[in-house]
């Protein structure tokens, strides 16, 4: 669901009672393990953490490129990860994680869906976003607009 809070603290004040502390906890986690070089903003009615413009500037639509975005949606939460969309080993290690705790994985193309945190294993979540430098996420970025 599309919001027009412009901030992550106003976005998290708009969420119903049932949702926000899952999403202020995942919040936490990804801010928590974050690598230097993202920044935190809202971006596309969500919680975004991004590469700023002025550190890759030539993007696809001229907008900061997107690392990982949290939202409530209309029958779940979801966390984005697009450094596990683009990269075939990122998206095998995660299925990995989630097999070795006996959790099923529901994911789209970057798109990690939980209707609660008992489905949505922190540590992993934390790992993921831990696993990519700023760095290697524009070299990954640009080598994929080469293609």
């Amino acid at each position: 669901m599309d919001s027009a809070a412009t901030t992550p603290e106003e976005y998290l004040a708009s969420l119903a009672d049932d949702r926000r502390p899952a999403v202020a906890r995942v919040r936490d986690v990804v801010n928590g393990h974050l690598p230097d070089g993202y920044v935190e903003q809202m971006d596309w009615g969500m919680i975004s953490w991004v590469v700023p413009l002025e550190r890759c500037p030539d993007t696809y639509n001229g907008r900061p490129l997107c690392y990982a975005s949290l939202a409530s949606q209309k029958h779940h939460m979801a966390l984005y990860l697009m450094g596990v969309y683009g990269d075939e080993g990122e998206r095998a290690w995660l299925e990995q994680q989630y097999a070795a705790r006996g959790l099923k994985l529901d994911m789209g193309k970057s798109c990690v869906r939980f209707r609660s945190l008992d489905a949505l294993p922190l540590d992993v979540v934390g790992e993921a976003v831990a696993r990519i430098p700023v760095d290697r996420f524009i070299d990954h970025y640009a080598e994929a607009r080469r293609r």
